[in-house]
């Protein structure tokens, strides 16, 4: 395995890690290689943080190339530079590649105004060709990313869909009740939870208009759990609204009881980005055995997911009255509630487990090496 040292979570390389370009850590399984990220903390500041992902990409190359033939690459976009250093060590070790597409890029980033039409557009444009044609398959995680990769490729064949997997043993329904909410002052409230990222593809302003309307509802509170750049401006407008915490991000050993202490959590994404994103904390919310109030695109993946499967509501992306119905439909029914909880962990124990994504990633390396009967690409 090839990644970064830890740096995600303040956008700065972790303390104990600075200092080096890379460290290796071995295992029972094999060897982590550990390599600066280059970090650029500012998002607004494109060709910096372009700079910073392919200077990544390329040192990340010159280890993943090392070695004898492999069984198979995965090389995991974004950043989507990514692709070319996956292509460069499958190459050099004799074996397929598969590209997996958590989001597309740059489709994402039109979609929030922060590129628009020029050089580096196209550049990137002509980047997230050149990985999908050089890649023996392209992996992504809903049947729109699909169709979007498939259409720009012209191959549907080449483009499988296999969804992140959630540790459905350490994320597992909780009861309600827990140190968090006693922390944060959450006790005998119905809390409507957001926790992830803070960022521009988050449309948290209405999560603020519905906590307006609802203030009449003195046992209703609405937590943004989480950092990035958007949170400041979110923090100003709340101001004067009683029923809003803002909590920091917690340690990753506490992702089960944070996700256990909401009774609905809110998945949403600003117009025009659910057919180019899937949250990953989808799955992990099912996992909890908690409902989804999904604010995406209709018909996108994640609004067919809770109608399908009866997990969850899906409400017109940034609408804040719909969203604020919504929650007082969900206030006053607690029996669907639940209900919906436990339909997203039947969900995920079938589609989504460790094992079952592991066996399809297996089962497609295998038939991958099988059609090119041991050549070189």
């Amino acid at each position: 395995m090839v990644t970064t040292l830890p740096w995600y979570l303040h956008h700065r390389v972790e303390p104990g890690f600075e200092g080096r370009l890379f460290r290796y850590e071995d295992t029972p399984w094999g060897r982590i290689t550990r390599i600066n990220p280059f970090a650029v903390s500012d998002k607004s500041k494109l060709v910096q943080r372009a700079g910073a992902f392919a200077a990544f990409s390329a040192v990340a190359a010159v280890f993943a190339a090392r070695g004898d033939r492999a069984d198979g690459v995965l090389a995991v976009s974004p950043p989507l530079t990514l692709g070319m250093s996956g292509w460069v060590a499958a190459r050099r070790r004799g074996c397929p590649l598969v590209f997996n597409v958590q989001d597309i890029y740059p489709d994402v980033v039109v979609e929030l105004g922060a590129m628009r039409p020029g050089p580096l557009l196209t550049a990137t444009s002509r980047l997230e060709l050149f990985c999908y044609d050089h890649a023996d398959a392209v992996t992504v995680l809903s049947d729109d990313l699909k169709e979007n990769v498939a259409a720009k490729t012209g191959d549907s064949e080449k483009v499988r869909v296999i969804p992140n997997f959630v540790d459905i043993e350490a994320i597992r329904p909780l009861p309600r009740e827990n140190s968090y909410r006693q922390e944060f002052g959450l006790q005998g409230k119905f809390v409507v939870m957001y926790a992830g990222n803070v960022g521009f593809s988050q449309a948290l302003t209405p999560m603020l208009e519905a906590a307006a309307a609802l203030t009449d509802e003195p046992d209703v509170a609405f937590v943004i759990n989480g950092g990035g750049v958007a949170r400041p401006a979110l923090e100003r407008a709340a101001r004067g609204l009683p029923n809003v915490r803002f909590v920091d991000m917690q340690p990753a050993e506490r992702l089960p009881e944070v996700l256990a202490a909401a009774d609905v959590h809110l998945v949403p994404l600003k117009r025009g980005l659910a057919h180019a994103s899937v949250p990953s904390k989808t799955y992990s919310i099912l996992a909890a055995g908690r409902p989804l109030l999904a604010s995406v695109d209709p018909n996108s993946e994640v609004a067919r997911l809770v109608q399908r499967e009866g997990c969850g509501v899906a409400v017109p992306p940034e609408d804040a009255e719909s969203l604020t119905k919504t929650v007082r439909g969900l206030i006053e029914s607690p029996e669907a509630v639940g209900n919906m909880g436990e339909a997203g962990r039947r969900f995920v124990e079938d589609w989504v487990s460790p094992s079952a994504v592991a066996q399809a990633y297996e089962e497609l390396f295998a038939e991958l090496e099988a059609r090119r009967g041991g050549g070189s690409r």
